[in-house]
């Protein structure tokens, strides 16, 4: 494969890129260095290129000047030649985008063959990419990293600059073959301000992030002394913050927090870490305006003494900064606006340092799988203090998320993220299958029944290869589409044939000729047909019910945690409110209330119509509360044998065969039943 990455804000080079040299330098170099360095290690890759914008500065130098390329081993990059020889912002590269077209195009033209797709990372690049598309017919991934639509919402305002941003993101959306992001929120919550882009198209494959040497690293005494001649007593506990100096990462917020509480202070210092500055004058404005609302702020404030705020810092004194911070019993905090994915999270939680950080973007998916911290609003300065209070001040608390830390380093993996982003690549570039008529299908839950045993689960794969054409494989799950998605990608199994989601509220059918999933609108129109969400949530409100995350409310489903309530007695409930719903429990723990006659099992069996195919051809497996509906309405149901929530138990489930082995391994051994009993 021959993958070309389009990349054209900052100063990108191959070795020691020079981040926070300018507002544009910051991660998204990172994350693609680190992509395409890992990708190029597959035998299968045999060359990346890296096109980014050239220009000459005199503050900048002349090593990123178009013409001078670098290369190593198969990396090569690329700097294209515009109208303006200067440094561009993002906010002006507009002014270059048909000379950069242009530009792109004649290298294309120029190369011995044509790469197989082409990965643009944010609007601009985007623009050339579609371009490509249609005049070259080279497919393209798109990767957003920061969104417009998210900062306007953020600001609570917008400009003419920021308008023409979010068009160009919408141009280079409506084309895209396959969208790349990094969380679920990014995907569900993030992207729902875009007209041009369905869920379908979108897939969550969060990256790997090199991790070992925040795992190892220890305080410097560089590091202690740059601190320490801002503190009136070092040895408190150290509230570190590290950000660019922009406005979204709303570092002057973090002190006000500070600021606003005195118990606060008296526990902890605070260390901003915000680039690297000489002069305030030569700082580009966005970063001269926070660092001088940073020194204001602590003036104001007369926080002398407790907050330090180094001028300068090298790379390798990052990984000090989290050792400092952790062996002085402190706390890691991110409050921005809005954070995409959330690097220094892992940073901090691979240095063993619990994190207080933005419920806004990526830090959710992230706090979610490490449980190494707690999530904020980064515009309520009262439950950010008090979150670092809390961490900072319960011992056990903060032995417990430093522990955890070790989950980020095996959760985010360059490796496992490179096999799922290649998979995806090589579906996008293959030759068109054609559509199936399926003779029978198979529907899995996913947590705890076709996952949970790596071993089972190649076992059940090689199983389900040999008969792909013939079984359809169907996902019905209580996570949500993208959830589900990643889920199954990062595990290896390949794109089931339809994904019944969100308890049985969505379904998406996998599109073989357009290569990605299409929700079908006709069963998410029956699902939300009546459905009065704000009573839903009052009468819960009443009950006591108390709501999980945002990200788990949809329209046709809304979901609260169980906290022993009686399901039966809730149903009563909300029946005497005049609302008829299904209520769905499953591990003691959650509850999910769906409109009348909606769940799994009807998702099930409408798929199979839409299928042509009778309950007598289908098979349904589970393991938990939330599938009992599903087992109990098919025909032949699979219990697999880690069940739960009694299912192994349930007289309406006498006709269900009871696995002895589990999860993929459970099953395996049912589906092998029914095709010996020659009913299915």
């Amino acid at each position: 494969m021959f993958i070309c990455h389009v990349a054209l804000q900052g100063c990108l080079t191959l070795d020691d890129v020079p981040y926070g040299i300018t507002a544009d330098t910051g991660g998204h170099i990172k994350y693609l260095l680190e992509l395409a360095s890992h990708s190029a290690r597959d035998p299968a890759v045999e060359r990346v290129d890296l096109v980014t914008r050239g220009f000459c500065d005199g503050k900048l130098g002349a090593r990123f000047a178009s013409g001078y390329g670098e290369r190593s081993g198969k990396l090569r990059l690329v700097r294209l030649a515009d109208a303006d020889p200067a440094y561009l912002p993002k906010e002006r590269l507009f002014e270059q985008h048909e000379a950069l077209v242009d530009a792109f195009l004649g290298y294309l033209d120029g190369l011995e063959r044509l790469p197989d797709l082409i990965h643009a990372h944010y609007a601009d690049a985007g623009v050339l990419a579609r371009a490509a598309q249609e005049r070259r017919g080279i497919p393209y991934i798109f990767t957003g990293h920061s969104l417009g639509a998210v900062k306007r919402q953020a600001n609570g305002a917008t400009d003419e600059g920021l308008e023409r941003r979010i068009a160009t993101e919408e141009h280079a959306l409506a084309r895209a073959d396959a969208v790349i992001t990094s969380s679920r929120d990014e995907a569900e919550a993030q992207y729902a301000h875009y007209r041009s882009i369905k869920a379908g198209r979108i897939r969550v494959i969060p990256p790997g992030c090199e991790l070992s040497r925040f795992e190892g690293g220890q305080p410097s005494d560089k590091v202690r002394a740059a601190i320490a001649q801002f503190l009136r007593d070092p040895a408190k506990p150290i509230m570190l913050a590290i950000a660019r100096p922009v406005h979204k990462k709303n570092l002057v917020g973090l002190v006000e927090a500070y600021a606003a509480d005195p118990a606060l202070q008296a526990m902890a210092n605070l260390v901003i870490v915000a680039g690297c500055r000489d002069q305030l004058d030569a700082l580009e404005p966005e970063c001269r305006e926070v660092c001088e609302a940073l020194l204001r702020a602590v003036d104001a404030h007369d926080l002398y003494g407790r907050v330090a705020y180094p001028k300068t810092h090298d790379p390798e004194d990052i990984p000090s900064y989290y050792a400092l911070a952790r062996e002085s019993g402190g706390v890691f905090v991110n409050p921005a606006l809005n954070e995409p994915f959330g690097l220094t999270l892992l940073e901090a939680a691979a240095a063993r340092l619990p994190v207080v950080a933005t419920d806004s973007g990526g830090p959710n998916d992230i706090i979610e799988r490490c449980r190494n911290g707690l999530l904020v609003c980064p515009k309520n300065p009262e439950a950010i203090a008090q979150a670092c209070r809390t961490i900072i001040g319960d011992r056990r608390r903060w032995i417990r998320f430093a522990s955890a830390g070790a989950t980020a380093v095996a959760a985010y993996d360059w490796k496992a993220h490179c096999a799922v982003y290649h998979r995806l690549v090589r579906s996008l570039v293959a030759e068109q299958r054609p559509a199936l008529r399926w003779e029978r299908m198979l529907t899995c839950d996913i947590d705890n029944t076709l996952l949970g045993d790596r071993a089972a689960l190649q076992d059940f794969l090689h199983w389900q290869r040999e008969r792909r054409e013939t079984i359809a494989l169907g996902i019905a799950t209580g996570r949500s589409f993208h959830s589900a998605q990643s889920i199954l990608a990062s595990e290896g199994v390949p794109d089931p044939d339809v994904v019944i989601s969100s308890v049985g509220t969505r379904v998406h059918w996998y599109d073989r000729a357009r290569r990605c999933f299409v929700e079908d609108e006709a069963w998410t129109a029956r699902v939300t047909r009546g459905w009065d969400d704000a009573a839903i949530h009052a009468t819960a409100a009443r009950l006591g019910l108390r709501p999980q995350g945002p990200l788990e409310q949809s329209a046709g489903k809304a979901s609260f945690f169980l906290d022993d309530m009686d399901p039966a007695l809730l149903a009563q409930r909300f029946g005497e409110a005049g609302l008829f719903v299904e209520i769905v429990s499953s591990h003691g723990k959650y509850l999910d209330v769906l409109p009348q006659g909606i769940g799994k099992h009807a998702a099930v069996l409408y798929v199979g119509e839409r299928l042509g195919l009778t309950q007598a051809r289908i098979v349904v497996a589970g393991d938990s509360g939330n599938d009992r509906t599903m087992l109990r309405a098919c025909p032949h149901p699979i219990v697999v044998g880690n069940w739960s929530d009694g299912l192994g138990d349930d007289p309406a489930l006498s006709h269900a065969y009871i696995a002895s082995a589990t999860h993929a391994g459970g099953v395996l051994e049912g589906v092998r039943h029914f095709e010996a009993s020659g009913t299915w």
